[in-house]
């Protein structure tokens, strides 16, 4: 059930009115995922209030755990030291450390003294795993059995095991927790009954390591179309699973996360995100834009005497630079996918280098002509068309083909992001180089614009 803007205003006068129980009735059937942005615009005492009645819920963690980092962190810093370890105490390991992760290092110490020792030794466990890596998001909900049962005593077991969230497979372990195999359930109930785990199993099944980066876990999950894939440790230990949802939700960060640095974005910053932050998170960048147009300005400059002479020039140089921008926006996207989806590696960068060229100068050429041809019927004057035309082959085809594959490629080289900031860098590369071959050639044909 979606939010509605009413539903928001009848929840804060619940809340001002301190009516617990009218909340409960009101958000009982929603998800945890529709409820959590209710948060985003509560001040602390609001907040702590409507903390409280999720917990009554047991619904906090659910909830809490939906929220962007920078908004948790927030909501969990007007949240009392004793509730907060009541929510951590009985959420999932997979959910706890989700809300762990945001919290100085002797609130989270806090917070892990209430668990239960064997769930405490798991949390700690998990937080060992660096940021981004299989291990801090793989899950303990699974089924793990000896190769040497049968159909009937497997599934036995997985009715004494209980309830599980997610359960697609039962993983087959051998001596020490080693992953042997993984058998599908429909193997186990079509099988006959004599037939043991290890004889209907999936030999050396797909698995990743838990130290695997999330991003590349989640292309080899649509990769090879799994419902889950099991997490391993160095000698081949079953230590957890991911689940297709989760695979979503990296590929969902991670399209964020891409879309907000090629525009020069922090991920942190949201819809909701207080506006002092986000103008913190937005400056640096906007600050390097004004940097990267200085030489912009610095090549219209050069050519003023030229742009007196020909004030038409003035009309067309915004189309020259918008063209190339365009198309070195739309290599930079092919080129970044393809490095996230795996597609692109350096052992192929010439090739993909070459065909976004090919593509680039096809197109120029194309909208070169039909430019240039504009330019002739709007002016009448033919050589003008030609100088738009072929700064628009040199800046749409050459520089947006070039450029637009080797940035990307260049910043992966040297270890950083390829959509860190691409489209600022990479419009600096179009607009200078769109008004130098622009009024360069312009000067060149002044005799005959003049």
């Amino acid at each position: 059930m979606p939010l509605s803007s009413l539903d928001r205003a009848t929840i804060r006068e619940h809340i001002h009115g301190a009516r617990p129980q009218a909340i409960v009735r009101l958000i009982g059937k929603w998800h945890p995922a529709d409820i959590a942005p209710l948060f985003a615009d509560l001040n602390p005492d609001e907040i702590r209030f409507l903390f409280d009645v999720l917990l009554s819920m047991r619904r906090a963690d659910k909830t809490l755990k939906e929220l962007p980092r920078d908004l948790l962190a927030d909501i969990l810093a007007v949240i009392e030291d004793e509730k907060l370890a009541r929510m951590i105490a009985h959420a999932a390991p997979e959910d706890a450390v989700v809300l762990l992760d945001p919290l100085p290092p002797e609130r989270r110490a806090v917070a892990l003294e209430h668990a239960e020792p064997d769930k405490r030794a798991r949390l700690n466990g998990i937080l060992r795993y660096p940021p981004g890596s299989l291990g801090r998001i793989m899950s303990g909900d699974y089924v793990a059995l000896s190769p040497h049962l049968t159909g009937p005593q497997a599934i036995d077991a997985i009715r004494h095991r209980g309830e599980l969230e997610t359960f697609f497979y039962v993983y087959v372990v051998g001596d020490g927790g080693r992953l042997v195999g993984v058998a599908p359930l429909r193997n186990m109930v079509i099988a006959p009954p004599e037939r043991t785990l290890g004889e209907m199993m999936i030999p050396d099944p797909i698995r990743a390591e838990a130290m695997m980066d999330q991003e590349d876990a989640a292309r080899l999950v649509t990769k090879y179309e799994l419902l889950a894939l099991p997490v391993v440790d160095g000698d081949g230990q079953l230590l957890g699973i991911v689940t297709i949802d989760d695979v979503l939700d990296i590929i969902d960060k991670q399209a964020t996360e891409d879309m907000y640095k090629m525009a020069g974005i922090a991920g942190e910053d949201r819809v909701f995100t207080p506006a002092r932050r986000s103008v913190r998170l937005r400056l640096p960048w906007m600050i390097f834009n004004l940097v990267t147009y200085l030489p912009v300005s610095l090549v219209i400059a050069m050519f003023e005497g030229t742009i007196e002479k020909s004030v038409a020039l003035a009309a067309f140089m915004p189309i020259v630079a918008g063209m190339g921008g365009n198309g070195i926006t739309q290599t930079m996207t092919v080129i970044v996918r393809g490095m996230a989806l795996g597609e692109l590696e350096f052992s192929s960068a010439w090739r993909a280098l070459t065909k976004e060229l090919a593509v680039n100068v096809a197109v120029a050429v194309v909208t070169g002509i039909l430019l240039g041809a504009a330019a002739y019927l709007w002016k009448g004057n033919w050589s003008l068309g030609v100088v738009l035309a072929l700064a628009n082959i040199i800046n749409t085809g050459f520089v947006a083909g070039i450029f637009g594959a080797l940035i990307p490629l260049t910043l992966k080289a040297v270890g950083l992001d390829p959509a860190l900031g691409s489209t600022i860098i990479a419009t600096t590369f179009t607009d200078v180089f769109g008004f130098l071959s622009f009024l360069g050639l312009a000067t060149l044909f002044m005799h005959y614009l003049a």
